[in-house]
């Protein structure tokens, strides 16, 4: 197994693997029109590009015999979603292709968010899952994040609510 950070070079391949493992979790919870547009705009080239080039944002890739199974992003400073907390670290986006589950790759991902946060010096790594994600509602309280509020999340029309678990580092 590698984390490799992804940059522009490998725009197109994070585009094609955030479609599918969103697409993936999602697509039974949403209508097809929401995720159509949800997809659209969150994952097209120029937002992605955007993305990438943000200097507080950083993706990872994680290969399993040279094949992309997952990846992470991070972000600090002014591209967190939310001010949740001093000194502290998003985890925005954590996906993991569903026939890989369960074979220690989130793991893996939280790890690397926790030494990212100590080389950065911040003292708090946050995240925001959505409630009906109970799989992964789970694995984040084994991991030691606890719930400190929540947010909406809107697919459409369709408001949802994201958790919003912390843990210090």
């Amino acid at each position: 197994m590698e984390l490799k950070k992804c940059t522009l070079e490998g725009l197109e391949q994070l585009q094609k693997i955030s479609i599918e493992l969103f697409t993936d979790t999602f697509k039974d919870q949403n209508t097809e029109e929401d995720l159509k547009n949800y997809l659209e705009n969150a994952y097209n080239s120029a937002q992605l590009k955007k993305e990438l080039t943000n200097k507080n944002s950083t993706f990872f890739f994680l290969l399993d015999n040279e094949e992309i199974v997952g990846y992470l992003k991070l972000n600090i400073g002014d591209a967190q979603t939310e001010d949740i907390a001093e000194d502290a670290v998003e985890i925005e986006r954590i996906y993991i292709r569903s026939d890989r589950k369960r074979k220690g790759y989130g793991t893996i991902f939280i790890e690397k968010a926790e030494q990212f946060a100590k080389e950065k010096n911040k003292k708090v790594i946050w995240l925001g899952v959505w409630e009906e994600n109970l799989s992964a509602l789970s694995f984040y309280k084994k991991k030691g994040f606890i719930q400190i509020s929540s947010h909406s999340f809107f697919m459409g029309d369709d408001k949802q609510t994201d958790l919003i678990m912390t843990k210090e580092i």
